[in-house]
């Protein structure tokens, strides 16, 4: 059910010109990607996407996959719930392991 409330939070804010809600975005990660890559992000049914193991990707192909999922896998397209921008931030989140 919380995951729900940050998802329907961040749909609100999916706008390019509305401001980026770091927590909100931490908590999306942890929550809502945290249910397929685990909750330490470490892996589970997704990949591991801490920044050890994604640090070869750049930031421009991470937010892609964000925002447009990758077909044929579990991973779905988030842009119907977050702006390019937010993609951004958290494609950056992932890469610098801030995630802890």
């Amino acid at each position: 059910m919380r995951s729900l409330m940050v998802l329907l939070l961040l749909a609100g804010t999916a706008h390019a010109d509305e401001p980026i809600d770091p927590d909100a975005l931490q908590r999306f990660v942890h929550q809502d990607c945290g249910s397929c890559h685990g909750l330490t992000l470490k892996g589970g049914l997704g990949p591991d996407i801490r920044a050890e193991t994604i640090e070869h990707y750049d930031a421009d192909v991470l937010q892609t996959v964000i925002l447009d999922g990758v077909p044929g896998t579990a991973m779905p397209p988030w842009r119907p719930l977050l702006s390019e921008a937010e993609a951004a931030w958290i494609a950056d989140y992932l890469l610098k392991g801030d995630t802890e």
